[in-house]
């Protein structure tokens, strides 16, 4: 098992953010909340860390304060079988937040997530150059993702 793994900075809503991603995600839990013993930011007996398991990946939630935000330079990418499963995570994870461009959104934390189907690499990374160019105009003009434009794009057809 890998020794790598995500450490995300909150200000103070780390339990809430695990809790919501947890919530989300199938093969997700709650692994363990560590609570301030004194001496690190934050009032003593007050949420430090939280470990949790998302969809089998470890990942560690602190409220160290405001002194750091999150950014695009980071995200998580989640990888769709269709169209009804990009719709049900946007819908969630952009509740409270905002959307981006090509599939991009910040939640209500601030944290960064793509919501990508698989069909858009069938698209932008297919065998047809030509169709792999309008897949790509296509999908630059989308905010969230839609795999009918995307095939259609692709096909050289008014989706």
């Amino acid at each position: 098992m890998p020794k790598i793994h995500p450490f995300l900075w909150f200000d103070t809503q780390a339990e809430e953010a695990m809790n919501f991603y947890v919530s989300l995600f199938p093969n997700s839990k709650v692994l363990s909340v560590m609570r301030n013993p004194g001496g690190a930011p934050g009032p003593t007996g007050a949420v430090l860390t939280v470990d949790a398991e998302i969809d089998g990946m470890r990942v560690t939630g602190l409220n160290g304060g405001p002194h750091y935000q999150f950014s695009e330079a980071f995200s998580f990418v989640i990888d769709c079988k269709d169209q009804a499963e990009v719709d049900d995570y946007w819908d969630k994870l952009v509740d409270g937040g905002a959307p981006s461009q090509c599939g991009w959104l910040k939640d209500r934390y601030g944290l960064s997530w793509q919501v990508v189907p698989k069909q858009l690499f069938e698209t932008i990374g297919g065998p047809d150059a030509a169709g792999r160019e309008r897949a790509v105009a296509a999908m630059m003009q989308m905010v969230k993702l839609d795999v009918a434009k995307l095939e259609a794009a692709y096909a050289g057809k008014a989706a």
